[in-house]
């Protein structure tokens, strides 16, 4: 009987185990569903609802990586699954989203200008699917490596949930699409920059240095509160000033620090930023 007692607690443990790993990748999973939902309502022309699935994509991707690390399931399989979901969520749906929202209503517009700034904003979202993907690839080979803990602060180049945040954030707070040749041209580059700071050298924030534990956790939960109460209410405004924010961060650091190594006439050596994806 004593010796019974200690081998089902340890196969109830690894049955646990094995049902909380599942946990994560169901968040995954539901990532993964945000993202086809999303075109499927970009194709129906709902636009701002294919906007929000991609916030709500951008929330559970946040909570897989979570979770699997306070459960300790972490795994490859979990990985690779999760650069699937990313690639579904924030390169596909949003680059269908971009493109339909942006240049869908100056396909009946007569001219020569009309059709090239059409044609532009094909390369212009296909360019933004490319480059998520290529931003997704060099997080999977650099995601083994040992990384410094100073430099865990930066991500190098713009995530590419960031990339979808922002033209979501965009779609969401304007919502009618745009229907004059000058504003798609305008869309079109936007989007290419977007494209761009994602597979650039760009230093965006990580935000991992930040501890609720080590913060004051009144102040803490009421600064979420607001953040929340804000959303709710404004949350067009709210979501288009922070993934603004959060983009162009990373722009006026890297002329910061342009400006200053001009200044000084020399080139200072920078810690390497850390290759990752957002993660929280």
């Amino acid at each position: 009987m004593t010796e019974r007692r200690p081998r089902r607690r340890i196969r109830d443990r690894a049955q646990i185990h094995r049902s909380l790993s599942i946990v994560p990748s169901l968040f995954t999973i539901g990532n993964i569903f945000c993202g086809y939902y999303s075109v499927i309502s970009t194709i129906r022309g709902n636009w701002d609802l294919a906007a929000i699935l991609i916030g709500i994509g951008y929330i559970l991707d946040g909570l897989d990586g979570r979770i699997a690390r306070l459960t300790k399931t972490s795994s490859d399989f979990g990985l690779q699954l999760d650069s699937i979901a990313d690639i579904v969520t924030f390169g596909v749906a949003p680059g269908i989203l971009a493109f339909s929202w942006g240049f869908k209503s100056i396909e009946g517009i007569d001219g020569t200008v009309a059709m090239h700034v059409h044609q532009l904003g094909f390369v212009a979202t296909f360019a933004f699917v490319v480059c998520g993907a290529l931003r997704l690839a060099r997080f999977n080979l650099l995601a083994t490596k040992p990384i410094d803990s100073s430099s865990k602060r930066y991500f190098v180049g713009l995530p590419i949930p960031a990339g979808a945040g922002m033209i979501a954030a965009i779609v969401h707070f304007f919502k009618t699409p745009t229907l004059q040749v000058g504003s798609a041209m305008l869309w079109a580059l936007l989007v290419l920059l977007v494209a761009f700071l994602m597979i650039s050298t760009v230093r965006c924030s990580s935000f991992k240095e930040f501890d609720v534990k080590k913060a004051k956790p009144s102040l803490a939960l009421f600064a979420i509160a607001m953040l929340i109460s804000l959303i709710i209410f404004y949350s067009e405004e709210v979501l288009l000033l922070m993934a603004t924010i959060y983009v162009s961060s990373g722009l006026i650091g890297k002329l910061i620090q342009t400006v200053r190594r001009f200044l000084h006439g020399t080139v200072t050596p920078a810690s390497e930023p850390a290759h990752g994806n957002i993660k929280s």
